[in-house]
C-alpha cells in the first residue's frame, strides 16, 4: 500500500493518510497500530487524552517497520498547557510512546479559560529548534487564535488539525490557514455524526466509482489537499480507508458534496468547548 505524502512549510512531508486511534485502548490497540504499519501506513494519531500513547508505542516496535519510516503524532492536554508544563509533558509523552523525539506534537485544543496557549506555543517552539519535536503545530484552533500565536512569537504552527469533513468543509479557515502555509489535517472526516455517509448525495457518488461513502468522504479531504486520520482497528478498513488514490472526484460530484455543508456553526466551537 503506497499512500501519498503532502509537503509542510518546515520542508518535511507527511502521509495525506494516517492512522487514528481513538478510543483504542490496550491489545487491540497494540495490534491494530502494528497491523496498520505492516500494511502500509506510516502516520500514528494519538494523545494522552486518548490513554494509549503505550499502546500506540508497543504496536510500532512490534510493527518490525523501522523508527524514521513511522511518524509519530501527539498532543500536549489542556492541563499541562504553560511553558514548563507542555516541556516536560512532551518529554513524558516521548517516554510512553518509546521514541526519543515527537515527529509532530499539537497543542490539542485552545483552552482560552487557562491563558496559557502562547506560553505553550513558545514552549513547543523551544521543542522544535532543540530537534526534539520535528514538527510543532496546534488542533481545533480557529484563525484569531492561530493569528495569536503569530503575534507573539512571529511564527505559525505547521499544522493545524481541525474537525472537517463534506459536512463541514471550514472553507474560510483553510483558506486563512494556506495563506499562511499552515497545513489542514482533518479529525473526524468522514462526517459520520453529521449524517454524511448516508446522504443520497454521497452514495450516488459512491456507486459511480465503486467505492463505499467512507473512501468518497475521505478522498473529498485529500483532494482538496487535507491530510485525514481516521480510526479503524480493522484491518480491512484500514486497507478501504487508505484505498483513494486510483480515482478521482470530478467537478459535478464536487458541487454534489458541497451541498453537504452544515455551515461553521456546526463545527465544535474552540473558544467555547475545552478539553483538558
Amino acid at each position: 500500500m503506497d499512500i501519498p505524502s503532502v509537503e509542510l512549510s518546515n520542508g518535511r512531508s507527511i502521509p495525506l493518510v494516517g492512522l487514528g486511534t481513538y478510543n483504542m485502548l490496550g491489545r487491540p490497540c497494540i495490534g491494530a497500530v502494528s497491523a496498520a504499519l505492516k500494511a502500509g501506513y506510516r502516520l500514528l494519531d494519538t494523545a494522552p487524552r486518548y490513554s494509549n500513547e503505550l499502546s500506540v508505542g508497543m504496536g510500532a516496535h512490534g510493527s518490525g517497520i523501522a523508527r524514521d519510516e513511522v511518524i509519530v503524532q501527539t498532543k500536549l492536554s489542556g492541563g499541562d498547557q504553560g511553558f514548563d508544563e507542555a516541556i516536560n509533558a512532551a518529554k513524558e509523552s516521548a517516554r510512553r510512546l518509546g521514541v526519543g523525539y515527537i515527529d509532530v506534537y499539537l497543542i490539542h485544543w485552545p483552552c482560552p479559560s487557562l491563558g496559557r496557549t502562547v506560553e505553550s506555543w513558545k514552549a513547543l517552539l523551544t521543542l522544535a529548534d532543540e530537534g526534539y519535536v520535528r514538527t510543532p503545530g496546534v488542533s481545533n484552533f480557529k484563525p484569531h487564535q492561530l493569528q495569536a500565536l503569530f503575534d507573539e512569537t512571529g511564527r505559525w504552527p505547521v499544522l493545524n488539525q481541525i474537525q472537517c469533513s463534506p459536512a463541514l468543509p471550514r472553507t474560510e479557515l483553510r483558506e486563512f490557514m494556506a495563506e499562511k502555509g499552515i497545513h489542514a489535517q482533518a479529525w473526524h472526516p468522514t462526517g459520520r455524526k453529521e449524517g454524511v455517509l448516508g446522504d443520497p448525495a454521497i452514495l450516488r457518488i459512491a456507486r459511480k466509482y465503486g467505492k463505499s461513502p467512507t473512501q468518497i468522504a475521505l478522498r473529498w479531504a485529500v483532494q482538496h489537499g487535507i491530510s485525514v486520520v481516521p480510526k479503524s482497528s480493522h484491518a480491512g478498513r484500514q486497507l478501504e480507508n487508505a484505498d483513494l488514490f486510483d480515482f478521482a472526484l470530478d467537478d459535478a460530484d464536487l458541487a454534489d458534496l458541497a451541498s453537504l455543508d452544515r455551515g461553521e456553526r456546526a463545527a465544535r466551537d474552540s473558544d467555547v468547548d475545552e478539553e483538558f
